[in-house]
């Protein structure tokens, strides 16, 4: 299995090399268009190569973490994993085209209710929010990844893979695989695909997945296909028209990658500090992020409610005051009655996104 595992990492890293050649080479282009732009013909931003370089250092973080002899936590979940194998229910044969297939679908299952549990409890959020830091959409989010994600134990989802039938190795090749997918479809420069919409997972149906728009929480949570989030009622199609605001519901705008990668877990801590009663502390761990006791906190539905409000359709990219908890700016009337009072939320941590 060791030995495996390590074959298996040797290519990620070729793949991922690779990988960094084409989003440089994105960026280039996209550095273009900018230029265009410029010069007055049709154009985008220009590309944040400070993001990039972020991204570059919170990789380097990574490595080292890496480092640390199988980690912990992925020093527990192999052995976990071959133990679930061996008190398996049946087993599937991989040497059959069929047994493929039923990985692929049981790959993508447990990775739907894995990505979902990371926007919608806030233990597995505070790694996985490091992903959605970025304030482009780029292929560079791609790499965007956590250095915390063996603490969190995400391994749990898909060791009840094994306990269906599937080895280890197998699990572990096909989990992979679903992550080669993703990387193409962090990008802005492919628009819809046609009848490919609600079928897979697409550049767009992803944009919207990374959307701070309020509109846009919470959806499209699958890794190849969408199957699981038209089942389960989160699948949402990118609105023609409705101009996206990527990144964190409050943006990340600090070049530490360190900090990036740690934000939520210090705002987590802050919050247990003032914890007087214990479910609030459970609250703070594992409810939705965003949650604060009495229903002050500022959770995806607080926000759609709150901008309901303010605009009148649960639509649409929060303004600052309401997410720091500051009173209704003079002048600034809300499009429906009963606007929010923003001192009755609690303002929302540096990491915020639900």
């Amino acid at each position: 299995m060791i030995e495996k595992l390590n074959v298996i990492q040797t290519m990620m890293a070729l793949l991922g090399a690779s990988a960094v050649a084409v989003t440089a080479l994105e960026g280039v282009l996209i550095g273009r268009l900018a230029n265009r732009q410029k010069a007055g013909q049709p154009g985008r931003q220009p590309y944040d190569w400070s993001a990039f370089w972020v991204t570059v250092r919170i990789n380097l973080w990574r490595v080292l973490v890496e480092a640390i002899p199988m980690g912990v936590v992925l020093g527990a979940s192999l052995p976990f994993g071959q133990w679930m194998y061996e008190q398996r229910l049946w087993t599937v044969p991989m040497d059959t085209w069929w047994g493929w297939v039923a990985m692929f679908f049981c790959t993508e299952f447990f990775y739907y209710w894995m990505h979902r549990a990371g926007h919608r409890i806030r233990w597995y959020w505070a790694s996985h929010q490091v992903h959605h830091s970025g304030n482009q959409y780029n292929l560079a989010a791609a790499f965007r990844q956590s250095i915390t994600g063996k603490v969190t134990g995400g391994f749990v989802f898909f060791a009840p893979q094994c306990l269906f039938g599937f080895s280890p190795d197998a699990v572990l090749i096909s989990y992979g695989l679903n992550l080669v997918y993703q990387f193409w479809i962090h990008t802005d420069l492919v628009p819809k695909l046609g009848w490919m919409e609600g079928v897979f997972n697409t550049p767009s149906a992803h944009r919207v997945h990374h959307a701070a728009n309020v509109e846009y929480l919470d959806c499209n949570y699958g890794g190849t296909i969408m199957l699981f989030d038209r089942l389960f009622g989160t699948y949402v199609g990118e609105k023609d028209g409705v101009p996206i605001r990527y990144g964190l519901v409050k943006a990340q705008t600090s070049r530490n990658a360190l900090w990036v990668c740690l934000a939520e877990w210090a705002a987590i801590g802050r919050d247990l500090l003032k914890v007087r009663n214990p479910l609030h502390a459970v609250g703070y761990l594992f409810g939705p992020p965003g949650w604060a006791p009495h229903g002050r906190g500022l959770t995806t539905e607080g926000l759609r409610q709150a901008m309901t409000s303010l605009t009148g359709q649960p639509a649409g990219v929060p303004p600052e005051w309401l997410l720091e908890g500051q009173p209704v700016p003079v002048g600034e009337v809300p499009a429906a009655t009963g606007a929010p009072d923003a001192m009755a939320f609690t303002p929302v941590g540096q990491a915020r996104r639900v």
